[in-house]
């Protein structure tokens, strides 16, 4: 998962696009980069870590001169952690073309190995938005950009040929920005605007949080297969550039777990849709657990906090804060290895012993993904004096990888995979598991925009939405993403080319 955002200003681009990259912080946390252009010259910067620490100094922003911009979050599921693989890529030919990219391609060894034989093109990094952009620059190269028609039948042509999830955000240098988001449209993007007597600026974003925090106005997600153009003079085009077939399939995940709570996603409220997973929820706790044999309920921080507040009003539980996050450790489920899981989790998070002591107490988090920085967190409930520790996940049990984006890991990794109920409640060490059904989480998003027929719910049922993926894919993926695996450079790709 990444966060990507580009910007049509009317003056200086990247103190606007700084700002929104800020509001996304929380979808990567390994790299930052943002790309600008003023006319004829492309100013870049990118760097390992987060957003602040990489440009930190007020030339750094200053620097990247022009009034458009693209940036780009980096949250690895491919590739090394290197300062090369963070983004914006960037080639030369044709224009001067640099993109970002959130997603994961699914045919991605295809692709490299085609590249290169039949195209000359070399790819230097592991990572499959460095193919996305070649592919993208083979398909502009013998367009005429000043005819918007021809930018998005170079786009057509790209979505005929990678397979996959991608929202992507482009600059051509003398050009203009091009976004465009795939025929699936599992990853978000959205169009917003806002206008002053210099004139109307547009921009767009992984989530409408980072529009609104500087006073865009949302104007609508991308559709599913639709590309925006953008150019140099703010004169804004769009086209659907997929087929009939082009279909909404959004990732249910981003409003279990990604999103901000306060971002609105195809429509969708993300604080409302897990208010409806909480009371949902309450309702399968109802039929599992005896509400007379919980004292309070206890929200793991922070991205289950709405569901549990609304689970305890929904039961005629107390709500309590009984544990204490510490803000200066990022998010435990996207760092790569599980010993930094491990020592993440024992600093971000402290008991409230008054709240928990001598209590039965039912823990609500978002998801349950490996297990165990649940049962850690069980483990410290209990050393602060708990009598019982019920569990509660406000989605479903996760026994299938994700190849859309999320670095899901491994089956092996995958707590509930081949598990029942009760032996991952064993395994996590809980009094009682309680997890959301399949399709309350469903209607819990569903409710939000009934226009929204189906969402990507594969890592719950194995149905993914590209049909392109089969066991051998999920075997090599398997062993790429295995915790011992990830410190190898270009592992996935290495590993995904025996596929071919």
């Amino acid at each position: 998962m990444c966060g990507i955002a580009g910007i049509y200003a009317v003056e200086h681009a990247s103190e606007t696009l700084f700002n929104a990259l800020i509001m996304l912080q929380h979808r990567g946390q390994d790299g930052a980069g943002i790309a600008t252009i003023d006319k004829n010259t492309m100013y870049m910067r990118r760097r390992n870590g987060l957003l602040n620490e990489g440009f930190n100094e007020a030339h750094h922003i200053e620097g990247l001169k022009g009034n458009m911009g693209i940036g780009h979050l980096r949250y690895p599921t491919a590739g090394g952690t290197s300062a090369s693989e963070c983004q914006p890529f960037y080639v030369n030919s044709p224009f001067g073309l640099a993109l970002a990219h959130n997603g994961n391609l699914t045919n991605t060894a295809e692709l490299r190995e085609e590249l290169f034989a039949k195209e000359r093109r070399h790819i230097n990094t592991g990572s499959d938005s460095e193919v996305l952009l070649n592919y993208l620059a083979l398909y502009l190269q013998d367009c005429d950009v000043s005819k918007p028609e021809e930018i998005f039948a170079a786009v057509s042509k790209l979505f005929n040929k990678c397979r996959g999830a991608y929202s992507v955000v482009s600059l051509m240098v003398n050009v203009g920005l091009l976004a465009f988001r795939d025929p699936n449209a599992i990853r978000p993007l959205i169009l917003g605007s806002r206008t002053s007597l210099a004139g109307t600026e547009y921009m767009l974003a992984s989530e409408s949080a980072a529009l609104t925090a500087s006073n865009f106005t949302i104007e609508r997600d991308l559709d599913a297969g639709e590309a925006i153009f953008i150019d140099m003079d703010g004169n804004i085009f769009s086209q659907k550039c997929a087929g009939e077939n082009a279909v909404k399939n959004p990732c249910i995940f981003e409003y279990v777990y990604f999103a901000r709570p306060d971002s609105i996603i195809d429509g969708i409220s993300v604080h409302k849709s897990r208010q409806r997973m909480g009371r949902f929820l309450a309702e399968s706790v109802k039929k599992e657990i005896s509400a007379g044999d919980i004292d309070v309920v206890i929200p793991v921080p922070d991205s289950s906090r709405v569901s549990a507040v609304e689970l305890a009003l929904e039961l005629g539980i107390n709500y309590r804060e009984g544990l204490v996050k510490n803000r200066y450790i990022g998010r435990t489920f996207m760092m790569p290895r599980q010993d930094m899981r491990d020592v993440a989790v024992n600093r971000k998070l402290a008991a409230v012993d008054m709240e928990i002591r001598d209590k039965n107490i039912l823990l609500v988090d978002d998801s349950i993904v490996r297990g165990t920085t649940c049962k850690q967190i069980i483990e410290l409930a209990r050393r602060a004096g708990a009598k019982k520790v019920y569990f509660a996940s406000a989605a479903p049990p996760i026994i299938y990888p994700n190849v859309y984006g999320i670095d899901m890991p491994s089956h092996s990794e995958l707590v509930a995979n081949g598990r029942s109920n009760e032996e991952v409640r064993d395994a996590i060490g809980s009094d009682g598991l309680v997890y959301q059904k399949l399709p309350d989480l469903i209607a819990s998003a569903q409710e939000g925009n009934p226009k929204i027929k189906n969402f990507d719910v594969s890592i719950f049922n194995g149905e993914y939405v590209t049909n392109d993926i089969d066991d051998e894919y999920l075997q090599l993926l398997d062993l790429a993403r295995r915790d011992d695996s990830k410190t190898q450079l270009g592992f996935f790709n290495e590993l995904e080319a025996n596929y071919n």
